[in-house]
């Protein structure tokens, strides 16, 4: 057994601890509480003090993009216009040999276990390259087989069969730490009919799903207008796509995918019946304040979702839109974004969006009965963090002083499933 003791420790499922300690046995914690009290109830364990540091559960990126990692800063020469991004996006996508794209994955692994990331919610096409980073790097996650341009019905079986097909290839090689879903891309990339038969496969096979929802101006003039930058785009490949003439959020539910219980990345553009849709439905949203303000998106509406009761975990998207995987960076630009959108309706906390990183993360990925708190009978995926800088001192609110003050470069060390994937000394 091992004592993971320091100055604070911060369960998440309760008030944090000072001069706290977490006992790890094998792959489980089996205890936490004062460093008095266990030291006494476990004299045999052996001991490590992590010292002036916080210590508290791993956090979850919930919505990644590690194959493009290499991509970082090639697209920021780019002015905010989401449809050049894009097109150059793909255009640099395309010319990444294989062994470029499995490197870049696993760099981005690594980049994120070194930030205290313990758990990926990670968006592939190409191979296996993310699932192979995550296995290489020790860390959880899943891994969504993503979509290829697939807008069109009439190609709909095809592509439905292509996509299992890869699906089926990744599931031979998923383990406990790092499992396998799908992800039909978005409302403007996949068809209605293949829509539907995913949702289908994903709710019979019980299987995670994750959609871009709601992200841009150019996807709500599409799917509310049948107007706008993706129509020239179906033009130009002969693509045949009638528009809904309705919200993507009410599209998907319209189609049955909200059934399936998806996880939505970004749900920056939705109206107040959109996100009643989300929460009745139980589909999980997964909020990326530093991507959404790099491309020019705007601010989604991050306390509404909380306050409708729907999970919400924080995502870096991929660094081509982001540039860094800092999840304690997202934790306090959640906040600002929150206090300042000229529509907030209340003040959000460093707890708030502590709890977001953590085990609203666990919760949107459906993994939150295993990870995203410090408590007894759940795995040990937990990270450290120090609070040693003189800019975080002095330390008179230990949430505020990790949201506010520190960042990935403060990690320590990262353990998931009671081994330690990260050591910074």
């Amino acid at each position: 057994m091992k004592l993971f003791t320091a100055k604070f420790v911060l369960p998440v499922s309760a008030e944090p601890i000072q001069n706290g300690a977490v006992l790890i046995e094998g792959d489980k914690i089996k205890a936490v509480g004062a460093f008095d009290d266990l030291a006494v109830k476990f004299p045999s364990a052996e001991t490590h003090d992590m010292g002036n540091a916080a210590v508290l559960p791993g956090f979850v990126n919930c919505h990644s993009h590690l194959e493009i990692t290499g991509m970082r800063g090639a697209l920021d020469s780019v002015e905010p216009d989401f449809r050049l991004w894009l097109l150059k996006l793909n255009a640099l996508r395309s010319e990444m040999s294989d062994k470029q794209i499995e490197a870049a994955a696993l760099a981005g692994a690594r980049e994120g276990a070194a930030a205290g990331v313990t758990c990926f919610g990670d968006i592939g096409r190409y191979g296996r390259a993310g699932l192979n980073a995550l296995k290489e790097a020790g860390l959880r996650g899943i891994l969504f087989q993503e979509t290829d341009f697939s807008p069109d019905n009439r190609t709909a079986d095809d592509d439905f069969l292509l996509l299992t097909a890869k699906f089926e290839d990744l599931l031979a090689d998923a383990t406990d730490l790092v499992s396998v879903g799908l992800s039909p891309h978005s409302p403007y990339t996949v068809g209605s009919r293949l829509f539907e038969l995913i949702a289908q496969f994903a709710i019979i096979n019980r299987l995670p799903l994750t959609i871009h929802a709601a992200e841009s101006a150019n996807e709500i003039e599409l799917l509310e207008k049948g107007t706008g930058f993706f129509t020239e785009v179906y033009e130009k490949y002969d693509v045949e796509w009638q528009s809904p003439l309705c919200s993507p959020v009410e599209y998907l539910d319209r189609m049955g995918v909200l059934s399936a219980k998806p996880l939505l990345a970004h749900c920056v553009r939705v109206s107040e019946s959109d996100i009643e849709r989300i929460a009745a439905s139980g589909a999980r949203i997964a909020h990326c304040p530093r991507s959404n303000a790099k491309l020019g998106h705007g601010w989604a509406p991050f306390e509404k979702f909380l306050d409708a009761g729907i999970a919400v975990g924080l995502g870096s998207d991929s660094v081509a839109s982001n540039n860094i995987c800092d999840i304690l960076g997202e934790a306090a630009l959640a906040a600002f974004a929150a206090r300042n959108r000229h529509d907030s309706q209340r003040f959000i906390t460093a707890s708030d969006v502590l709890r977001a990183a953590t085990l609203g993360g666990a919760e949107a990925l459906d993994l939150e009965d295993k990870i995203g708190t410090l408590e007894a009978g759940k795995l040990a995926d937990m990270t450290v963090i120090s609070l040693d800088d003189p800019a975080q001192q002095p330390v008179t609110d230990v949430e505020a002083a990790l949201v506010f003050s520190s960042s990935a470069r403060d990690v320590l060390l990262t353990m998931v499933n009671g081994s330690v994937v990260y050591q910074a000394y």
